[in-house]
């Protein structure tokens, strides 16, 4: 492993069969020139075919050949190495999927039950309360009623290469070698009538059914030394009835028809009796899949069924998992991880100091190891709310960047326009509520719903532990499952981090607040379920308990923490913020919704923390999990600058349009709300230059898409588990109507007068939101394709191919135009905004910058820059220093309220009478990177505006 590799700006990168690591070989030229210092690479390990994000993956122990082999990881490392970049790797250490046979572990897990080697490695409730379900795995797949299902002939035994399966569509599910009796007795009675009892052929299938009669029980504790004997003596078994099968056509034969026999024939119900034996007595229970929701037995990643979630907490599954990702760290093939979400493992701060230590010790170097047992880069992808802080203890140097999204974001908000903006929305969908209020209902709605059986399966620990003592015994199980669903919807972060042992006070507040909330909210119910629930949490044990009992409560408050966090995603980001947005761009993925924009105090002080405890956390403005990318976000912003403006337009649209809509039920489609958002999302993503006809289609298809999503996360009118096609398909030709490009549209007449200078100031808000990214304390991020102009959405909208050849294009005529003079360059860049060149000289500039100066963005301080005089609320400025080498940095804001027209640039003598009061010690000669303009900051420590701004509305002055 080489020594610990701090990035200095790093490249998010989607790996898939469209792009593999010989794609990424070719482009690192072009990423070291525009400045990157590390390619970040979403999962790299063995996923479904065809994922185009790499999340479901199946096998971790293997590449994903769909991207690469092991030669080609090395190469694109070598190549890496020579251009003085790393590659730091998401990890997935929640969940496998079990979509496909891939999954060699699970389908040995159906195969075996608790016999199984990996059976272990799965979070599967053997023992449920349902007794029917005992040493089962409920697998919720079928599309219909389970009976339904074998009457119409869909499950089907089938046989190959000696071994049995039962298939359903496209699904294959292994028979439990155990149970083979039940098919191969029938054959052998039915040979007994045509082969001799001494048939040699014969006689070994009586030997195999002797052998299949010997196996461990699968029903039973079994200790490892059984399991391990059943895992060897079935493949033998299968490889004698493989070769037994080729040997004798006879017995071949007599196989298949007692496959068909089991088949059954749908004229004769009874005829499916054998089939119906067989799948009872396997080690899985195939279900209608609207089954899941009350019964499922295992811990999915979210509501996910095909994703199941693992015991990482367990040493030797550690082991087993990382053993690859150890291999190529090893090899110095990856040079930093990201690990997926943190807070679905049952102890985050364990797995953690686990995982540095397994880094550590794939090292012979031993003189870079650092004290504080960080030897790795390893970042944590995890969401904290409002004021919570990452925990300072964890091994890690940040986060992967949702915090300083959020905080950056809120900057180009006009905070001051709060009210207005809220009652335009509240007027215009004739609702009056408020975001905490319907997240609370979205959380009730997902512990209601699609995650009621991990609430059931929680609450039925719960119970064990209410009849452990005199003062609890009376709770009834229906009591304590309202009264922990409560304490869960009233959770105000994703969980807490309590370790077995006295809750850290962080951890105590949180719970105190939620069992407050739970209370208050709930006055009927008695006040001692609660205060129950909030000892048991807290570790408050009543006297006289065992020790027995101590270990059962301390393990359902680890359950209990990594149940809060998927259900707060599910609740909070997939459901409330499809529900309510009065200005969408401040409602995404790590945003704090009852926030409305960032003071600029905050921003610095925010800056400052980071600077003094994780100085090389990323620092993201876009991720494959934003709701908007960046630069829709930006646009939108620019609403709340000019609310009168967007309720003129709002109405006039809304009166423009009304005659698209159908009633349903004596309801409007689409909805008034539903309307609203698809306003803000055309005025995010309208493109900035003309449609053709095809790119016409594109969008229109897009925006479709993007709404039925919407629609469906919102789970109001319809949703995935129900899909209500009539009023989707309302919705989708109301988008239609208003977006006709080929007659004369009254609406798209007045949006396109509307939405260009939304569109300016949309970009030039993102140009000082990527120069303010670019040099605050920690690393920047670089979501793929945003060097230029992205106006993408939600998944699957973002995972569009980038065009890298065009990117490289460009760079290179900027590289080739930057030896002109560069104060003429940006000029003509500025007025050309649309293309996006001007971003990618920003990116380009700034970041060769960085990578020049590294010392200085990872150690120099940070310092506010005071802002006075008549647009100083318009601009963001700080500067950094590092011993005798001093930057400035200043970046204009609210464009809107500062143009005349969409002509105007916001420069020069706009910038009037406005300055920035310097610190102390910044007296001097200064040049600027990006315009090469050059000023002087004398003994008043003022520099004027109107200079600094000269050419571009934000600049980066360096010392001479």
């Amino acid at each position: 492993m080489p020594a610990l590799r701090i990035p200095c700006a790093t490249y998010r990168l989607q790996f898939n069969h469209y792009f593999t690591f010989k794609n990424a070989l070719e482009l690192i030229p072009y990423f070291h020139e525009l400045g990157i210092s590390d390619l970040y690479a979403s999962p790299i390990m063995t996923a479904i075919p065809g994922s185009m994000h790499g999340y479901d993956v199946v096998d971790p122990c293997k590449l994903n050949p769909e991207i690469g082999t092991e030669e080609d990881l090395k190469a694109l490392s070598q190549a890496l190495m020579e251009h003085d970049m790393g590659l730091i790797v998401d990890i997935v250490p929640n969940h496998l999927s079990i979509a496909t046979l891939a999954n060699a572990w699970w389908q040995d897990v159906l195969e075996n039950g608790p016999a199984s080697l990996y059976a272990d490695f799965f979070d599967i409730n053997w023992n449920p309360l349902k007794a029917s379900l005992k040493d089962k795995v409920l697998l919720p797949i079928l599309a219909r009623q389970f009976g339904k299902v074998i009457d119409e002939q869909c499950l089907k035994l089938s046989y190959d290469a000696g071994a049995f399966f039962i298939e359903y569509q496209s699904k294959r599910f292994p028979v439990n070698p155990s149970t083979w009796p039940l098919i191969l007795e029938l054959t052998a009675e039915d040979l007994s009538q045509k082969l001799n009892g001494d048939d040699e052929h014969f006689l070994e299938l009586q030997s195999i059914l002797t052998a299949l009669h010997h196996l461990p029980n699968i029903t039973k504790a079994i200790d490892i030394d059984k399991c391990v004997e059943r895992s060897r003596e079935k493949e033998i078994i299968k490889k004698r009835l493989n070769a037994l099968t080729h040997q004798c056509p006879l017995i071949n034969d007599a196989i298949l028809q007692t496959v068909s026999r089991f088949n059954g024939h749908l004229d004769n119900p009874s005829s499916f009796d054998h089939l119906e034996k067989l799948l009872n007595a396997q080690s899985y229970r195939l279900c209608y899949w609207r089954v899941t929701n009350d019964e499922i037995n295992y811990r999915r990643f979210f509501d996910v069924n095909d994703l199941i979630s693992l015991h990482m907490e367990k040493p030797e599954i550690f082991h087993v998992m990382h053993a690859q990702t150890l291999s190529f760290l090893h090899n110095g093939w990856i040079t930093g991880l990201r690990v997926d979400h943190i807070d679905g493992l049952f102890d985050p701060e364990q797995y953690l100091h686990r995982l540095q230590a397994a880094c550590a010790m794939t090292s012979n170097q031993n003189e870079n190891q650092t004290v504080s047992g960080k030897d790795f880069y390893i970042l944590v992808e995890k969401i904290l709310v409002g004021k919570e802080k990452l925990r300072s203890e964890w091994p890690v140097y940040g986060t992967t960047g949702y915090d300083f999204l959020c905080m950056l974001n809120g900057l180009f908000i006009e905070l001051s326009q709060y009210t207005k903006i809220k009652e335009i929305y509240e007027q215009f969908i004739h609702r009056y509520t408020e975001m905490p209020e319907i997240i609370y209902g979205s959380k009730k709605l997902i512990l209601f719903a699609s995650m009621s059986s991990e609430l059931h399966n929680l609450t039925s620990k719960l119970e064990k532990i209410s009849e452990q003592h005199r003062w609890s015994k009376d709770f009834t199980l229906d009591e304590l499952r309202n009264a922990l669903r409560e304490v869960i919807a009233c959770f105000s972060v994703y969980r807490t981090y309590i370790r077995l042992d006295i809750p850290m006070e962080v951890d105590r507040q949180i719970i105190l607040l939620a069992i407050k909330w739970a209370k208050k909210l709930n006055p009927l119910t008695s006040p001692s379920l609660f205060e129950f629930i909030d000892d048991l949490l807290l570790l408050n044990h009543p006297p006289g308990i065992t020790d027995e009992s101590i270990l059962l409560r301390r393990e359902f408050v680890m359950r209990f923490q990594q149940l809060t966090a998927p259900v707060m995603a599910k609740g909070e980001e997939d459901t409330a913020f499809y529900r309510y947005y009065p200005l969408c761009s401040q409602i995404d993925v790590g945003m704090d919704p009852n926030n409305f924009g960032t003071e600029l105090k905050d921003f610095h002080k925010y800056n400052l923390e980071c600077l003094h405890t994780f100085p090389h956390t990323l620092l993201a403005t876009s991720t494959h999990d934003s709701k908007r990318s960046e630069d829709v976000r930006c646009r939108i912003h620019a609403l709340s600058e000019n609310p009168e403006g967007w309720n003129q337009a709002l109405t006039g649209w809304n009166h423009l349009n009304r005659h698209y809509k159908i009633l349903l039920d004596n309801r409007e489609v689409p909805d008034r709300n539903e309307e609203y958002l698809l306003y803000q999302t055309l005025i995010g993503t309208w493109p900035v230059i003309p449609m053709d006809e095809l790119s016409q289609n594109d969008y229109l298809q897009r925006i479709k898409n993007y709404m039925v999503k919407a629609l469906r996360e919102a789970k109001l009118h319809t949703s995935w588990m129900n899909p209500n096609s009539v009023y989707e398909n309302g919705v989708l030709d109301f988008i239609g109507n208003i977006l006709d490009f080929k007659n004369n549209n009254q609406f798209l007449n007045a949006f396109e007068a509307f939405v260009p200078i939304l569109i300016k100031a949309g970009m030039l808000n993102s140009l000082s939101q990527t120069l303010l990214k670019m040099t605050s304390p920690g690393v920047p991020d670089f979501y793929q394709g945003n060097e230029l102009w992205q106006f993408h959405l939600v998944d699957p909208d973002n995972r569009y191919p980038v065009d890298f050849q065009y990117r490289c294009r460009l760079l290179n005529e900027i590289k080739q135009r930057e030896e002109q003079d560069p104060g003429t360059l940006v000029m003509e860049l500025l007025e050309n905004i649309t293309d996006g060149l001007l971003k990618m000289y920003l990116i380009y500039k700034i970041l060769n910058f960085r990578k020049q100066n590294s010392s200085l963005f990872r150690e120099g301080d940070y310092q506010p820059v005071e802002v006075i005089g008549k647009t100083a609320n318009h601009v963001i400025a700080f500067c950094r220093q590092l011993g005798e080498k001093k930057i400035i940095i200043a970046a204009g804001r609210f464009y809107t309220e500062l143009m005349e027209d969409v002509e105007s640039l916001p420069i020069g003598g706009i910038w009037e009478e406005t300055f920035l009061r310097m610190p102390s010690g910044f007296e001097g000669e200064y040049r600027d990177v990006l315009t090469g303009l050059a000023l002087r900051i004398g003994q008043g420590r003022e520099l004027s505006l109107i200079e600094g701004f000269k050419k571009l509305p934000f600049f980066l002055f360096a010392n001479s």
